[in-house]
């Protein structure tokens, strides 16, 4: 069993204050840097690479209060992460109660939170944020989706964003397999579905590789989620047969592989969906119209989509870059590209209007109105071992 040696991160700013560094979503993130001992060398060195690590990491905090607008009752303050000593007392909790000679390491939850709405979170999903001990969350995941973790769940923030990761994927995976092999139940927050860009496979083969046993909840990811929102059919008799998933990142060396996937994917009766490509947006459509893709093919970027802040932006293969450059749209933005999207209901409206820079309709979901227990009946095939501690009644 691992020891874990949690260090307060520096600062390289005055801004960042006590270690901490900020969610998008307002809370204070407490950062645990894992220092391995005796699963790869157990040297003074493992410690301070993985402190040059972290020295590394700093960014200024964004003070707003956290919506509470679905779990009644839960303390804003609550929700912010728990400082360095508590994640010490934590751990070394856990691995005196499993000491014993019929001890076992503890589970992770790869949990998928859908595009943002969280009336699009499984049920399954919601239970395991109710129980578990430690949750691991991504920048991505909505405010009212994480007023549903328990209150006594320790959490972690791991969040990225274009240049800049809080935390290594390297040290993620640290951090997973310390608190499981603690005995924790560890959810792993993520945006969409942990398989569809979310580089769950990567913490699968991790930990299993270290004998942790995963499970993954799969999320809606962000296509279906923001098509189905939309009314833009993925595939349609006769228009699309065929829809083909692409990210806007390729690792460093993979940009030849990434060129030629998209070169094979200007295919008139192929739906496109980009994912994470709002910076090469501009390079992605002149290699579409130069493999055979026509200009005039319609397209849509969708900043935030199936969230309040949702803001859209129709237009033409050839023009989509022009448009979302000026409309000033920030990720996550979802792009797609096809002749469905002028299926779209909003297509119709946009062009009606005058084609207007952004267009917003209306969510075609109605308010949530579902009141959901989703404590211990779980106690079956696939419910989190916390699940059987208690009951947690959640309002949706």
């Amino acid at each position: 069993m691992s020891n874990l040696m949690m260090q307060r991160l520096p600062c390289a700013t005055a801004s960042c204050l006590g270690g901490s560094v900020p969610s998008t979503s307002g809370r204070t993130a407490w950062v645990a840097a894992p220092v391995p001992r005796g699963r790869v060398d157990g040297s003074r060195a493992a410690a301070e690479r993985l402190s040059s690590r972290a020295s590394q990491s700093c960014v200024t905090p964004r003070m707003r209060p956290v919506a509470r607008s679905i779990a009644d009752g839960h303390d804003a303050e609550r929700l912010k992460d728990c400082n360095i000593p508590e994640l010490e007392s934590f751990l070394k909790a856990y691995r005196e109660r499993n000491q014993g000679p019929t001890s076992a390491p503890g589970e992770v939850y790869l949990v998928g939170t859908g595009p943002g709405d969280p009336g699009l979170l499984t049920l399954r999903a919601a239970q395991l944020m109710a129980s578990a001990d430690v949750v691991l969350y991504d920048r991505l995941v909505s405010d009212e989706i994480m007023q549903l973790v328990g209150p006594g769940a320790r959490m972690v923030y791991v969040g990225k964003t274009a240049g800049y990761h809080t935390r290594r994927q390297e040290e993620i995976h640290e951090l997973l397999l310390a608190f499981a092999e603690a005995g924790a139940v560890v959810v792993r927050l993520k945006g969409g579905d942990p398989y569809v860009f979310g580089r769950g496979g990567e913490e699968v083969q991790y930990l299993t590789a270290h004998g942790i046993r995963v499970h993954c909840v799969p999320g809606i990811t962000a296509a279906a989620g923001i098509c189905a929102e939309l009314g833009i059919p993925l595939t349609h008799r006769g228009v699309a047969t065929s829809a083909r998933f692409l990210t806007g990142h390729s690792r460093e060396g993979g940009e030849e592989a990434l060129d030629e996937a998209v070169a094979l994917a200007a295919d008139p009766y192929t739906t496109l969906i980009v994912y994470m490509g709002l910076q090469t947006l501009a390079k992605l459509t002149q290699q579409l119209v130069a493999a055979g893709l026509s200009p005039d093919t319609p397209a849509v970027a969708v900043e935030r989509g199936t969230t309040p802040q949702r803001r859209v932006v129709y237009g033409t293969a050839a023009e989509l870059h022009a448009l979302a450059s000026g409309a000033g749209l920030r990720t996550p933005t979802l792009i797609l590209l096809g002749q469905v999207v002028a299926l779209s209901p909003g297509w119709a409206d946009w062009e009606e209007a005058g084609r207007p820079l952004e267009w917003n309709g209306a969510s075609t979901y109605p308010p949530l109105r579902l009141q959901l227990d989703i404590g211990a009946a779980g106690a079956g095939s696939g419910a989190a071992p916390g699940a059987q501690r208690g009951r947690s009644a959640v309002a949706v």
